[in-house]
């Protein structure tokens, strides 16, 4: 993406002093081809900005009502082009790297002078990586990470790889598709932040304190028995969904609520590996309902479904931490085996 084309670069600054958004966006617009399409100041302004398509975000992640971690991975899942950018006033290297592992393109110093910003928005917007000067010394000299927050799939692949097996010996270890674990090392490589199988191998190498998972010890293939929730008021939608997933797993344990109420009851006697809550229950608001269950039950993987997706949903979903939005018609057996396969 280059910034003396002719396509205007869309760009989202965020941060929560307005003197500073201004100074940055005064900055970027002296840029060729670059239009500010958004100034916002906390955490869902930048979830709604992201609407508006923009091909970079230059962010404060220290802002009201923004997990930094959290939801820069989710920004990085949701829209995997974006260009992001961190103007920070932070210069810790464990936090800055577990951002770059997040997912980030770049790390800017608040004290740096203006014109660094314009630099690194040029750099990253080509396709490298940016830290700015002052903060490479610091993580060159391989401070160990803070936790990733790697899954238990994760870390079992980590240890595949170390034992050096190929995509089709790890599907066969695991018992998932080849292109199923082509997809998880994709994610793997993306929150580690490196390129290729040799580089995660030199990080697991990297890193002894990260426990890694031998499949021999772990029962995490499509045999295991997973716990899925289904919350829809449609009694035959629901009854239909829990048929094709017990046909694909029959040792998956089902739980069916009509509504929020028999919902959280139902996460309170066991939490679920994965659910599939509708946008719409009725009269009750399925992503408030998904919000309730991911507070109660955080390590719930949370997909919401709606005959009517549309951007707002999509927004308002990933703002309480459910992973994806599902259009009913798209979820079919071969979507859901792959769901069931992602747990």
């Amino acid at each position: 993406m280059q910034l003396n084309g002719e396509r205007q670069i869309r760009i989202v600054v965020a941060d929560d002093h307005a003197v500073v958004r201004a100074g940055i966006s005064t900055a970027l617009s002296d840029l060729p081809n670059v239009q500010i399409v958004a100034e916002v100041g906390d955490g869902p302004g930048v979830l709604a900005a992201l609407d508006l398509q923009p091909d970079a975000l230059v962010i404060d992640v220290s802002m009201p009502q923004f997990e930094p971690l959290q939801t820069i991975r989710q920004i990085r899942m949701y829209y995997p082009q974006l260009k992001i950018l961190v103007v920070s006033a932070y210069d810790d290297d464990v936090y800055v790297q577990g951002l770059l592992q997040a997912g980030v393109d770049g790390y800017q110093l608040k004290d740096q002078p203006l014109a660094d910003i314009r630099l690194a928005l040029q750099r990253v917007l080509a396709g490298e990586r940016w830290v700015c000067t002052p903060l490479l010394s610091k993580l060159m000299r391989g401070v160990p990470l803070v936790d990733t927050g790697l899954t238990p799939r994760q870390r079992e692949l980590l240890w595949c790889l170390q034992q050096g097996d190929d995509n089709h010996a790890i599907a066969r270890r695991i018992g998932l598709s080849v292109k199923t674990v082509e997809n998880h090392l994709t994610r793997l490589y993306r929150q580690i932040g490196v390129q290729s199988r040799l580089e995660a191998v030199h990080y697991a190498a990297q890193h002894p304190q990260l426990p890694m998972i031998p499949t021999s010890s772990q029962n995490l293939g499509p045999s295991q028995a997973l716990n899925v929730l289904i919350v829809d008021d449609n009694l035959r939608y629901r009854q239909h969904v829990s048929r094709m997933i017990s046909k694909m797993q029959p040792n998956c344990a089902v739980v069916e609520a009509a509504h929020q109420a028999e919902a959280l009851a139902a996460v309170s006697q066991r939490s679920p590996d994965l659910a599939l809550v509708d946008v719409v229950l009725g009269d009750e608001d399925g992503i408030g309902c998904a919000a309730q269950i991911k507070q109660q039950s955080p390590n719930t993987r949370v997909l919401l479904v709606s005959a009517y997706p549309d951007r707002e949903f999509h927004r308002r979903g990933l703002a309480v931490g459910a992973v994806a939005l599902l259009d009913k018609k798209d979820l079919d057996a071969a979507s859901l085996r792959l769901l069931l396969e992602d747990v």
